[in-house]
Parts: structure tokens; sequence; C-alpha cells
């Protein structure tokens, strides 16, 4: 089997502002086909990362590259941006709206199939003032793919949405990649990049500290599992107990790589364990441990 191709291609990219070196000299490449999640905490540079690969902003320096060559004409022609937030255009229904933007490429393709693939079969009478979140969002990627892109950012795309909404979302993503769509995903939902992302990239402090898929990201910095209690099972006064107790909300957590001995413990110690849970490490755990726990203005 060949290797897949590289659609997008990021070569030392640098965005300075004035006393502030946004993204400091990263590089990365995006295999077509798949879905690549950048990460990060705020203010580490992901966005203006990925408004420069979207021609938004320039570069201070470095380039990105769109199927080997900068980006113009054909990669205006081929990219779909869903923005964080986009202004629609009062007084329009659904239809109209996704037919206004069809108008724009100059294509005269039938919408049919972005309407099933955004599941926009009930809404297109709806004036789009009328939506709600998750109504509007569907609409948005339906914007977003309308020119049936080889390419699409997705800018944070299920923010402030609610946990059906967003797994029903998380489906339609689903099927643009299985048209052989690529998709350039931005999210704070550590669970919605593991799901979705075959590769992620966390950047800091304008560099990139990470890179692969999550499953082998976390293979890499994790040999352990964690035991979760709630807080109001947890002794006070518990001594004699050789594992690092951490406090997380209403929850005392316990890494080990050694389940049986951890249990063997918790029950000499006398810790009732009914409402004890096994988790497996994920990407919110790696997020912590590679950015901080500090909140980030």
């Amino acid at each position: 089997m060949s290797p897949t191709a590289t659609i997008l291609e990021v070569r030392d990219l640098v965005k300075e502002y004035p006393g502030v070196r946004a993204v400091d000299g990263i590089g990365f490449s995006v295999a077509e086909g798949t879905c690549f999640g950048l990460l990060g905490p705020n203010g580490a540079g992901k966005t203006t990362t990925v408004e420069i690969m979207e021609g938004v902003i320039p570069a201070s320096s470095g380039v990105v590259l769109y199927r080997g060559a900068p980006i113009g004409r054909r990669f205006r022609e081929e990219a779909g941006i869903q923005f964080q937030s986009t202004a629609l255009q009062d007084f329009l229904t659904v239809a109209e709206t996704l037919d206004l933007f069809r108008k724009l490429y100059g294509r005269v393709d039938s919408i049919d199939e972005v309407v099933g693939l955004c599941s926009l079969e009930q809404l297109l009478d709806r004036d789009t003032r009328k939506l709600s979140g998750g109504q509007r969002q569907r609409l948005l990627l339906g914007i977003a793919l309308i020119n049936r892109p080889a390419l699409v950012f997705l800018d944070e795309p299920t923010t402030g949405l609610d946990p059906q909404a967003r797994r029903n979302f998380w489906q339609m993503v689903e099927g643009i990649k299985a048209q052989n769509t690529t998709v350039v995903l931005t999210t704070h939902y550590m669970e919605e990049a593991y799901i979705l992302c075959d590769t992620i990239a966390i950047m800091d402090h304008g560099k990139i500290i990470a890179e692969g898929s999550p499953q082998a990201l976390l293979a890499e910095h994790f040999d352990d599992v964690v035991l979760e209690l709630p807080l109001e099972d947890w002794p006070h006064d518990l001594r004699g107990f050789d594992y690092q107790v951490l406090r997380e909300g209403q929850n005392v957590e316990i890494s080990t790589a050694d389940v049986n001995a951890a249990l063997a413990a918790l029950n000499a110690a006398g810790v009732p364990m009914q409402r004890l849970r096994i988790r497996p490490r994920n990407l919110e755990d790696l997020f912590i441990e590679l950015t901080g726990k500090e909140l980030r203005a």
C-alpha cells in the first residue's frame, strides 16, 4: 500500500506581534483523508496558526503548502472553513443561505448531498435567526462543505453545544472523513479530539510540544491507570498509605501501574471501595501533564 499523500504542510512558521512571538518556528504535515487536531491552552498560538493556514492572516516568516504549493487560488477553491463565529444574513432561510454560498463558488451542483450529510432536511424553510445552537452549527458546517472541499477547517465547532448535539456533530464529522475529506480541527474538548483525530499536535507558548496519534502519545507518556474515589469516601486521617493521592474536584485520584497492589493497600487501610472507579489515562491527563493546571487568560 502506498503512503498517504500530504495535503497540507507547515514549515518553520513564525508569527510575531509587538513584544510577542505568538507562533515560534513550528512545522507539521497533514495527511490526506485524515483528521488533524491542533490543541493547546488559551494563548498557546493555535488560533493564530490556524488563521495563517486558512490564509486569513499572513505569517511573519515560514510557509504553508497546499498539495506542495503555497496556498493560492487552488486552495481557496478546494478548502472549506467553519469559523468559531460566523454572521449570517438576516431574513434568509436555511435553503436560501446554502444557495447563496453555493453561488459564491460559481457551482451549479445540487446542495442535496450537503443537506443530507448535515441533517438539514427538516430545517430548509427555517429562518436562520430561529435556529438552535446545534442547528446553527450544522448549517455552518453545511456552508463549509458547500464547495465539496478536499480540506475543511473546523475551529472549535462544538463549543456551547449540549452533549447530544455535540455527539451528533461528531457523527457528521465522521461522515466527512468517510468521504476522504481532510479535516483540521481545533477543540478544547479532549474526548472530541480522541474520538475524531487521527493525529494531534499540542501547542504551548507558540511551540509544538507533542505530536502523534492520541493512542501513541498516551502510551508514550503514561504506564499507569487512575483509581478514582468520591472525596466523601476518603478517610481524612489515613496513615501508612504509600501512594500519592490527588484531589480533583469532588474525587480523589490515585495513579498506579499495579492495580492489584493498590486495591490491596486500600482494602488494608479500610477505605470503602463500593464507588471506586478504575479508568485508563486520557487526553485530558496528557494535556494537563504537558501544559500545566494553571488558568490561562
